[in-house]
């Protein structure tokens, strides 16, 4: 477009035409806003005007004023803006040779102008007014009435109508598909961002990608598509791939001089880094962009930012009177303006303020009004208002009120998480019911009840794990080519159609799902799931005693249950436990790889004194027998604590106490019926000596090794297995568990793929590195080898927190092997096992540390 834009602009000076120059150089900067590059648009609109004023070609210096508008908007300069909107209607008013129906579109164009200005500053119900105008009075062009119907599905979402948001976003893309095709990128983009902030996650995501790829294959930059990415990743709190996102856009944007735009971006970003715990940075964000929204004559942009700024100040604990009340000013504002999303959290912002502030009275309006706010809100919105109805009844002092906010707010996330594709969105979605989850644990512990501790506790824990995919999502592990990965794209990282991580330009990681091939799933009602009572639990543990930790404002608490009574232990500081462990995994890694005698000594002796402490942190206050055998179950980052080696007796953990008594009772069910399988993962010192020595302790069993231990082999193996023996490398992902992974012949075969083929042997013993080291998320979650095991119905797994000596271990796997075919329990047997080891050498030291079962077959 740009070359024929030039070359009538070249006619035109021949020429010396005014009217055919004004119109080529209009056309000409069109072509670079296109591309988002309005600094070099404005000096063409420049040129133009002063042609068309010369020589009192009115009708085309109108249309140039209008897109100067426009540009000079969208560089941040509010007032040039309106001024030239003026100079517009000004100069068609003295074109006199227009015919009416032209004048009656130039107007409506006009119109259009007018409502983005209301709109971009922030004033919702103005804007919505104006876009309803010009629609229904039919003067538009196709792409102006595109462009408005779009605007208009954006302030509707903005104020919390999703569903005719939805409806006029559909027309829009209709309209620029039959046709406006160069509009149907961007528009598709905004029915993406509108789809997933209105829970329709599928659908979003879906048109997320189609834009993305409409822009990369025209070349056009990409600054708003992550600005408004940013929102769809923060909604699923893929944090860091919505920080990259913003980060990008703030760069894509300030090199672009897009001054409007990148104030959004900015506060995206500030946004991000307060909900990634960095405040202080979240704090300077947020004023800069407020100043750059004062500037703009932004109002309402500009009490988002400083409500940001507010909230970064109250994180970082330096939050007083005046942002109180700046929080009251900002929330009564964006209520006018019609923004319910911001206003809900402006309004619960307040609240806490005021809570910070000893001043209860003071946030009880506030809390109260986001309450309301939010019940016409999406599940998102509507989970805010929650919190804020639970902060104000505990204020007033109604346990009984606190519960019921809490409770039905979790109803809300277990419909919004039962929609999430896989078990890593689901796990992550849990995050935005944290806050209600440990309210509630307040004042059920205040209540000094085990057994409801213990059923609340239950409510939160795991419960991402409780879902399986439906069939239709299940992907097989695909066929590799003989040199290992996948067949079908050599360059990718490792993992199943389900979920990769891939780059949509530069550096910005984020996850791809194959929504294209998934069933949109509609938000439905669930089942939580049925928590099993005291009774019932101690029935499965059969004289075991259970330890379930929680957490509540940084101090550890636990229930334990025992056959006759269940008690409540205050165990002290998490920031203790995080102290002590550090360092005992730190001197873990160094003994397994000793490099001389006297820094493997250093290692130990490091070592034990950790393990002691943790004893006295964990175990001690519990009032255990020393042989008493233990079911634990963490929480946060106590799932990385070598729990074995804290405790004298058998021990087992779980994600759950729920998921550890359906386990006992798939144990119970099942018996030992079912084939062994053993697996030789190339590359590994030791694998083939291990599985020959485990060959006699299974004399039937199915061996699979060398060029024999191939994915598709190994996993229909293991599919109807009784137990299954994997000694393989292990690969672990800390930033996406789901893709840690175990080396076979043909490559690697990750977590996420073993998951989705519905693997799940009755027994599975990880022989492998890092198999155990399962990591945390926020909301009560952990996903790993081991929850995504016990998730698809694995009864019993045992694996390794930490790296594995190869050869040592296998003397620790024969004994454990032996054990179970005396038909003792995992736990049981690798108690026996690890009481064998030679713990005065360091790799022995270390496999008897680092070593768990999990669950209860």
């Amino acid at each position: 477009m740009e070359p024929q834009a030039q070359a009538v602009v070249v006619v035109a000076r021949a020429r010396k035409d005014p009217e055919l120059l004004g119109l080529s150089l209009r056309l000409l900067a069109a072509t670079f806003r296109a591309r988002w590059d309005d600094s070099s648009a404005r000096p063409l609109l420049d040129e133009a005007l002063r042609v068309t004023r010369r020589h009192r070609v009115w009708h085309v210096a109108a249309t140039v004023l209008a897109s100067r508008a426009s540009v000079q908007h969208e560089l941040g300069d509010v007032r040039a803006a309106a001024r030239d909107l003026d100079a517009a209607l000004a100069a068609m008013s003295r074109a006199t040779s227009i015919e009416p129906a032209e004048r009656a579109r130039f107007l409506a164009r006009v119109g259009l102008s007018l409502a983005v200005v209301e709109q971009h500053a922030g004033r919702l119900t103005e804007s919505e007014q104006r876009y309803r105008a010009i629609l229904a009075s039919e003067a538009l062009d196709p792409r102006s009435a595109a462009i408005a119907t779009n605007n208009l599905a954006l302030v509707l979402a903005e104020r919390g109508d999703y569903d005719e948001a939805i409806d006029a976003a559909d027309a829009a893309v209709a309209l620029a598909t039959s046709q406006v095709p160069s509009l149907e990128a961007p528009l598709v983009q905004s029915r993406a961002w509108i789809a997933v902030r209105a829970g329709r996650l599928q659908e979003g995501m879906r048109d997320f990608d189609r834009s993305a790829q409409a822009y990369v294959a025209a070349g056009i930059p990409l600054g708003e598509y992550y600005t408004e990415y940013a929102d769809a990743m923060t909604d699923l709190r893929l944090l860091p791939e919505a920080a990259a996102a913003a980060a990008r856009a703030v760069e894509e944007l300030d090199a672009a001089g897009l001054q409007l735009m990148l104030t959004e971006a900015q506060m995206r970003l500030a946004r991000i880094s307060l909900l990634t715990g960095r405040a202080q940075e979240a704090g300077e964000l947020a004023d800069e962009a407020a100043q750059a929204a004062r500037r703009q004559r932004r109002a309402t942009w500009s009490a988002r930012a400083q409500l940001i700024g507010v909230e970064a100040r109250l994180q970082a604990g330096t939050a007083g009177l005046d942002e109180l009340a700046v929080a009251r000013r900002a929330a009564g504002r964006l209520e006018s303006s019609g923004d319910l999303h911001s206003a809900v959290e402006a309004y619960l912002v307040a609240g806490r303020v005021a809570l910070d502030l000893d001043r209860p009275r003071s946030a009880a309006p506030a809390l109260s009004r986001a309450r309301s706010l939010a019940e016409r809100g999406q599940v998102l919105v509507r989970l805010r208002g929650r919190v804020a109805g639970a902060l104000a009844e505990r204020a007033s002092g109604n346990p009984a009120g606190v519960l019921a906010e809490c409770r039905a707010g979790l109803r809300d996330l277990a419909v919004h998480r039962s929609v999430m594709p896989t078990i890593e969105l689901r796990a992550l979605a849990s995050g935005h019911g944290a806050e209600l989850g440990e309210i509630g644990l307040g004042v059920v512990l205040a209540g000094a009840s085990p057994a409801r501790t213990l059923a609340w506790m239950e409510r939160t824990r795991a419960a991402a794990l409780s879902t399986r995919l439906p069939a239709s999502d299940v992907p097989v592990v695909r066929p590799r080519s003989p040199s290992g990965g996948d067949a079908q794209a050599q360059d990718a990282e490792p993992g199943g159609a389900d979920v990769s991580r891939s780059r949509v330009g530069g550096d910005v990681r984020v996850p791809v799902l194959d929504w294209s091939a998934r069933q949109d799933v509609a938000p439905k009602l669930v089942a939580l799931p049925q928590v099993p009572g005291l009774a019932a639990t101690r029935e499965a543990l059969d004289g075991r005693t259970l330890v379930e930790l929680g957490k509540l404002e940084g101090r550890l608490v636990a229930v334990v249950v025992e056959s006759r009574r269940a008690r409540l232990v205050e165990l002290g500081a998490e920031e203790q436990v995080a102290t002590e462990l550090r360092p005992l995994l730190f001197a873990l890694r160094r003994l397994a790889n000793p490099r001389g005698g006297a820094a493997a000594e250093a290692a130990r002796a490091s070592a034990d004194l950790r393990i002691a402490r943790l004893r006295d942190l964990l175990i001690a206050p519990l009032g255990v027998g020393a042989q008493d055998e233990l079911v634990v179950v963490p929480v946060g980052m106590l799932h990385g604590v070598p729990w074995s080696c804290l405790h004298d007796g058998p021990l087992a953990q779980a994600p759950s106490a729920t998921f550890w008594v359906r386990t006992r009772r798939a144990a119970l069910a099942r018996g030992r019926t079912g084939s062994t399988v053993l697996v030789a993962g190339p590359d590994l010192v030791g694998a083939n000596e291990e599985i020959d020595a485990l060959r006699a302790v299974h004399p039937g069993a199915l061996v699979l090794d060398r060029a024999d231990a191939q994915a598709h082999t190994v996993v229909a193996a293991l599919a109807d297995a009784d137990l299954a023996h994997l000694a393989c490398h292990g690969s672990p992902r800390a930033d996406n568990p789901m893709f840690s992974s175990l080396l076979l012949a043909d490559g690697p075969v990750t977590v996420q793929e073993l998951h989705g083929a519905g693997v799940a042997p009755h027994r599975l013993v990880l022989a492998s590195c890092h198999s155990g080291a399962d990591v945390a998320y926020l909301g009560d979650e952990v996903l790993g080898f081991v929850s995504a095991m016990l998730a698809q119905g694995t009864a019993g797994v045992v694996a390794s927190i930490a790296a594995v000596p190869d050869v040592a271990a296998v003397d620790l796997m024969l004994e454990l092997h032996r054990g179970l075919q005396d038909g003792l329990t995992l736990a049981r047997a690798l108690h026996a096992a690890r009481g064998r080891v030679d713990r005065s050498t360091p790799e022995g030291f270390v496999n008897w540390c680092t070593f768990s079962a999990h669950g209860a077959a």
